[in-house]
């Protein structure tokens, strides 16, 4: 017998997180049964973010890729990853942090997709500031060289990494990946979550985007929301939620 093949995207964004199932031939997503996990990164990142989540994901037995996101432009990053899902065998579930989300609105639109987690999740034709003017990192810091940016250390280690404890926000730091600067202008075609339930937890003390910007997005979407005492990396101060929640869209149930 052919193997029915679904694919269950889990998204992660800066914000929050997020959770989609589609329509009438979708199964809820606590009960789904993923094999694989795909991670797609955010701006000023490396797939190494995902870490401590990656561990956690491993030992309940799940096949896991960290894309290393390119974070050149948008048509780059969406290449990268559907190359990444090519590669899955069987049920996967997509996650992404930041503008990952971005990704995952257009790449969760696949007619194997049913369910689909995600916070950044920009309406088609749509710009979501990745850093708006007013938030601290942009105040106090984007260094900018040929067309590429990246956040200075007093941005990234007080405001993008808040909460975080210091001497793992010195490693992200030393390991951010320069992003385009033109990146956040890319506009995706489609948005997943207009036709998927969702789920959305906010990052309460994320200092990047305001957590009442979160709340609007997850109440824009229907999301059924949950709330984390995490700052802007809530993937790296509490692996163990993130994890939770990936596990819980696999089906897997909490570790």
């Amino acid at each position: 017998m052919k193997k029915f093949r679904k694919l269950l995207v889990l998204a992660l964004s800066l914000l929050s997180v997020l959770i989609f199932v589609t329509g009438a031939s979708a199964q809820p997503f606590r009960q789904a049964e993923a094999l694989n996990v795909v991670l797609v990164h955010g701006a000023w990142a490396d797939g190494s973010s995902w870490s401590e989540v990656i561990s956690r994901l491993q030992a309940a037995g799940l096949h896991v890729t960290a894309v290393q996101n390119p974070l050149t432009s948008l048509a780059d990053s969406l290449a990268a990853t559907r190359r990444a899902l090519a590669l899955q065998d069987g049920p996967t579930v997509l996650v992404a942090h930041s503008w990952g989300g971005t990704v995952i609105s257009e790449v969760g639109t696949d007619p194997k997709v049913t369910a689909y987690v995600a916070a950044r999740a920009p309406d088609a034709e749509r710009i979501l500031s990745p850093c708006p003017e007013n938030s601290p990192p942009c105040r106090y810091g984007q260094a900018s060289r040929n067309s590429f940016t990246k956040l200075s250390e007093t941005a990234f280690l007080d405001y993008f990494a808040n909460g975080v404890a210091r001497d793992k926000a010195e490693v992200l730091y030393a390991v951010q990946e320069p992003t385009a600067a033109s990146l956040f202008n890319g506009r995706t075609t489609a948005a997943a979550w207009h036709s998927k339930p969702s789920s959305y937890a906010v990052s309460k003390l994320d200092q990047t985007i305001s957590p009442d910007l979160e709340r609007f997005l997850a109440a824009r979407m229907k999301a059924t929301t949950v709330e984390i005492e995490a700052g802007h990396l809530s993937l790296v101060s509490h692996p163990r939620d993130i994890a939770d929640l990936i596990l819980a869209a696999a089906g897997r149930g909490q570790q």
